[in-house]
């Protein structure tokens, strides 16, 4: 697989979560499975960098394709690798072929069941809790534990004859306080199993029921005030609140299960699987079904599950019982236990599976898009269309805004967008001319109707959508130009009002509220603000002209460069009013000058 085509077909729809990657080649074998923190940044690594080994170039020369399946923490990253790998021997893996075992924490059953650090997991009845990734943490673990909830790590078979015959003596764990000497009965079976599901609690991270527990011996012993003891459960209290391990820890009961996600479109449905055995996800699976019909989910995912979990490969499995944890109900016609989880390990395990599941959908979504639809201009364009419940995109947007004091120096500017960006070229400004006094509605009207009846006269192409800066009045007055032009109907338009945000139709007196953080309101507010800016400018503009006009240029004939020259020379229009005729056409002619004396004379008259 070159770059160009990974670029194409994957860098945009590979997530950046940990998972698993996996590499197939055109004969749809796996060449290497790896795990990442980022697995987009990571798989992208391996198209991008130009110091690569000879093998890893020639196992890129060889991908054809690109699974990957996502977790919660890199740490469950590892675990899923490691048994992928041991499951599928990779070619091109180098590391975790071995059966090396990852560590567990084992409650053992026995009476009063020791703790502890293993590799090998025995069905003994005893509880598993793991794998954890680290032997460190696990030790941290149990560190923690032993200095909260003292129990025995001697292997002494503490059955109750062996302690009432006196068999033990306490040892140096009893004497430094690590245990409370259950072998010489100072300490009952109840109470050591008290501790026993405080630790179990901890280890599945329930750790407000053992916080309770712990205030509980503390307020108990500071009753009785015994304040030495009371003070030992505050220390195991802040012990247990400071400690911060992070490791995943899966119930080594959760055995035999099958776990389905399960996303849609209009078109595709997709069905994400998870095998687990003892605790951990041994095998995952997703398969992408087109609709043929209008099948229901239902209809959708029970097929998958006669097709993955009940096919012929694993019939003799399926001889025993086994679970199947579903993201709603269906009254499978099957021998097994069927599951819809609302807590718990087997509720996480089915967010793992919806996760994939949608992961898949979004990255078929994206693979159907087009160039032009991956574009954020096309995705806002078509938001505001289904916001607008318009007919067309809107490519071609207009914006209008008028400005005036007191109804002087009125202005009205079009803003133009196309494709949801400025298109400055086609701004427009008009001076208003049928319109005396403060009147927005009126200058609306006007403006609305020269701006359409000229692009209609010169046969320009119409805008999918006007916006008006109103509400109703301006809205309004915008809809009689667009009647007179038999418009009205064919060209979508709607009004914005300043204060609540609030979007107006014609004949509809209740406004439209879009979310304050759609990118479809964000851009009508863009180009309201635009519109504004613009017409604003060319008001202040036609203002200070107006405000630095001389009475020179009233002159018929005058224009502003012979008043400038006149003014130069003469430094005043009083000046100029007094100077000989001689004087003035010596500056600008005997034809201006003899133009500009009757204009005073007259004047004095």
């Amino acid at each position: 697989m070159s770059p160009e085509e990974f670029k194409e077909k994957y860098q945009h729809t590979i997530p950046l979560q940990p998972g698993v990657y996996r590499y197939y080649n055109s004969n749809d074998e796996i060449l290497y499975i790896g795990k990442a923190k980022d697995l987009r940044k990571r798989v992208s690594s391996y198209f991008s960098k130009t110091d690569m080994s000879f093998r890893i170039k020639s196992m890129v020369h060889q991908i054809a394709r690109i699974e990957f399946t996502i977790v919660s923490t890199e740490q469950d990253a590892f675990l899923l690798e490691s048994a992928f790998i041991k499951q599928y021997q990779p070619p091109y893996n180098i590391q975790l072929k071995d059966d090396k075992s990852y560590p567990y924490i084992v409650i053992k059953n026995e009476p009063f069941p020791r703790v502890f650090v293993t590799r090998r997991v025995i069905k003994d009845g005893s509880e598993y809790l793991g794998p954890y990734t680290s032997v460190s943490n696990v030790h941290n673990v149990l560190d923690m534990l032993k200095a909260i909830f003292p129990i025995r790590t001697c292997t002494l078979a503490l059955s109750a004859k062996n302690i009432e015959a006196g068999k033990f003596k306490v040892c140096l764990e009893y004497h430094i306080k690590n245990c409370l000497g259950p072998c010489q009965a100072y300490q009952s079976q109840e109470d050591y199993d008290e501790g026993i599901r405080e630790i179990r609690n901890v280890l599945k991270s329930n750790f407000p029921s053992v916080l309770s527990y712990l205030k509980k011996k503390m307020s108990a012993f500071a009753a009785e005030l015994n304040f030495e003891r009371a003070q030992e459960f505050k220390e195991k209290i802040d012990l247990l609140n400071a400690w911060q391990s992070k490791s995943t820890v899966v119930n080594q009961r959760l055995n035999n299960i099958d776990v389905y996600g399960y996303s849609q479109t209009e078109a595709f449905a997709f069905i994400s699987f998870f095998k687990v055995s003892n605790g951990t996800i041994i095998m995952t699976r997703a398969l992408e079904v087109k609709k043929v019909l209008d099948e229901t989910h239902e209809e959708i995912l029970s097929r998958a599950i006669a097709d993955i979990s009940f096919s012929q490969e694993q019939a003799v499995e399926r001889e025993n019982d086994f679970e199947i944890i579903l993201p709603f109900e269906l009254g499978l016609p099957f021998a097994c236990v069927q599951t819809v989880p609302q807590a718990g390990d087997k509720k996480k395990l089915l967010e793992f599976a919806m996760r994939n599941a949608l992961y898949a959908r979004e990255e078929k979504v994206k693979s159907m898009l087009t160039a032009e639809e991956k574009n954020p201009s096309f995705r806002i364009m078509k938001q505001l269309k289904e916001d607008l419940k318009l007919k067309e995109l809107p490519r071609h947007i207009e914006c209008f805004d008028n400005s005036n004091i007191m109804g002087t120096f009125p202005v009205s500017a079009c803003v133009v967008f196309r494709d949801a960006k400025p298109c400055k070229k086609d701004y427009r400004i008009f001076n208003v001319k049928t319109v005396e006094g403060p009147n927005d509605f009126a200058s609306m009207e006007e403006v609305i109707f020269r701006r359409y009846r000229r692009m209609m006269d010169e046969a320009q192409t119409l805008p999918q959508l006007i916006i008006v800066d109103g509400g109703k009045g301006q809205l309004s007055s915008a809809v009689n130009s667009l009647e007179k032009l038999g418009l009205y109907g064919k060209v979508p338009i709607v009004g914005i009002a300043k204060k609540l945000e609030e979007i107006y139709f014609p004949e509809d007196s209740l406004p439209l509220h879009i979310n304050k953080k759609s990118e479809s309101l964000k851009l009508i507010q863009r180009m309201r603000d635009e519109a504004h800016r613009f017409g604003i400018t060319h008001h202040r503009n036609k203002r200070s002209k107006s405000f630095t006009k001389t009475e020179l240029e009233n002159i018929e004939g005058v224009g502003k460069k012979t008043a400038d020259a006149l003014l130069r020379h003469f430094k005043s229009v009083k000046k100029v009013r007094e100077a000989a005729a001689d004087e003035i056409a010596a500056i600008v002619g005997n034809a201006k000058a003899n133009v500009i004396r009757d204009y005073f004379y007259s004047a004095e008259e």
